[in-house]
């Protein structure tokens, strides 16, 4: 993520930010391969404070994917993934570089690595574009890891919001998507009774708590 206490988010686009980059994409390798995880999210980061975003948005994308040929270079030494995540500049960082995942999507293109993904928020989808059954069907091949959240208040699936989560979990069914789901929201109270929401779609699915067939027992 970089400094925080500098205000940094990320320093895969950020012009001049190129050597942290690579020391922390080593750290985060050295923690990834300590705790088998095989995905990294690497962080764009955001447009640098009293500049405007279209003037340095080609650098930043230059930057970008000279960031990520070198992380996908030094990832498929280790059999790893790096993600792309897009994060709304609306309501969560108005400063942010990668916003939609269609920016992420062509970026990746640019890229041209086939172990570097797209880590789609359907939280930040939804409030940046909406229109989330065609964006998982269009962006589908690229994914590789989903996160969730009611929208707007980013709490459980379960609370009011716009989002119908057991439609779009059959719809990632459907799809074949056999990654993991990352719950990515604050849970408006208690966490373990907020995950009421998962023991009743386990159930709806005659499923045991654990995600296991009732059948299968």
């Amino acid at each position: 993520p970089g400094d925080p206490e500098a205000g940094e988010l990320g320093l895969a686009a950020v012009p001049g930010r190129q050597a942290a980059f690579r020391q922390g994409l080593e750290a985060a390798v050295h923690y990834a391969r300590a705790v088998g995880c095989p995905r990294i999210h690497v962080m764009a980061g955001r447009v640098p404070l009293g500049t405007d975003r279209a003037a340095v948005a080609g650098e930043m994308e230059t930057t970008f994917i000279e960031n990520l040929r070198y992380t996908a270079d030094l990832l498929s030494q280790e059999d790893m993934i790096g993600l792309l995540e897009p994060i709304n500049n609306r309501i969560t960082d108005p400063r942010y570089y990668l916003n939609t995942p269609h920016q992420a999507a062509a970026i990746l293109e640019k890229v041209g690595r086939p172990n570097l993904k797209l880590q789609l928020d359907l939280f930040h989808c939804q409030i940046m574009d909406g229109n989330l059954s065609r964006n998982l069907e269009t962006y589908f091949p690229l994914i590789g890891h989903i996160q969730i959240a009611q929208v707007p208040g980013r709490h459980e699936p379960d609370s009011p919001g716009e989002l119908n989560f057991p439609y779009i979990f059959e719809l990632l069914e459907s799809l074949g998507y056999t990654g993991y789901v990352g719950c990515e929201y604050a849970p408006k109270g208690d966490t373990l009774e907020g995950l009421g929401w998962l023991r009743s779609y386990w159930e709806s699915r005659g499923l045991q708590h654990g995600g296991t067939s009732k059948a299968a027992k």
